[in-house]
């Protein structure tokens, strides 16, 4: 498990009182990862959980009282407090200093997320692929982001509007379109990529498509 894997796991293992999870909770957590990353919520059974965690069945629910509690249990600490300091604090220099060219900016983003993302894979298919599914995960992950992202991402956004690099449109309408191309990309690169998925192809179409979508207009970055 690489370093910035295991600084997410501390923190996790962490519990809201500051004292750390028992032997058997970490190890049981630290299984759920494996298995939700692996085989989804839906496909992941407590009896494997429990066996990779070397612990009986029955451990499991005396700790976590259903599946979903155990799944939350993992999610909802990422959500309420881990995803400003690890999740989003590596992008805040991208969005208060933002590039001279809006296309070097997204680039510069989706180049963050992708390498955060491969260091953080296993934690991350899980939020992935069970945040949309989950309204209270979804509520949590949504109002950190919008408390602590959206203004930030209109500021920059208005900084290439002013520059006359894209079109003047509202910010949330150019955060919809951009992000929408964006992530559809990461969600295809690490969930559903086929075998003979060209990644740098697949990557520049991606960008090419979003910046002829909001009118990026690179012979006026002096401007």
């Amino acid at each position: 498990m690489n370093d910035s894997m295991e600084h997410w796991m501390e923190e996790l293992l962490r519990k809201d009182d500051g004292e750390r999870m028992t032997d058997k909770q970490t190890r049981i957590v630290r299984a759920a990862i494996e298995v939700f990353a692996e085989k989804g919520y839906s496909g992941a059974a407590t009896s494997e959980i429990a066996q990779r965690a070397e612990v009986a069945e029955g451990t499991i629910f005396r700790h976590y009282k259903t599946k979903k509690e155990l799944l939350y249990a993992i999610v909802s600490p990422i959500a309420a407090r881990l995803i400003e300091p690890f999740v989003l604090r590596d992008l805040y220099p991208l969005f208060d200093t933002p590039h001279p060219t809006f296309e070097g900016f997204v680039r510069a983003i989706l180049d963050n997320r992708i390498a955060f993302i491969e260091s953080n894979i296993k934690v991350i298919r899980i939020m992935l692929q069970e945040v949309p599914f989950h309204a209270e995960l979804r509520d949590r992950f949504l109002g950190v982001v919008g408390q602590r992202m959206l203004p930030r991402i209109a500021r920059a956004l208005e900084h290439y509007r002013a520059k006359g690099q894209i079109e003047a449109m509202p910010a949330l309408t150019t955060i919809r379109l951009a992000g929408s191309s964006l992530f559809g990309y990461l969600i295809t690169r690490f969930l559903i990529a086929p075998d003979d998925w060209n990644d740098g192809e697949e990557r520049e179409a991606t960008l090419q498509y979003m910046l002829r979508g909001l009118g990026y207009r690179a012979s006026e970055t002096t401007s």
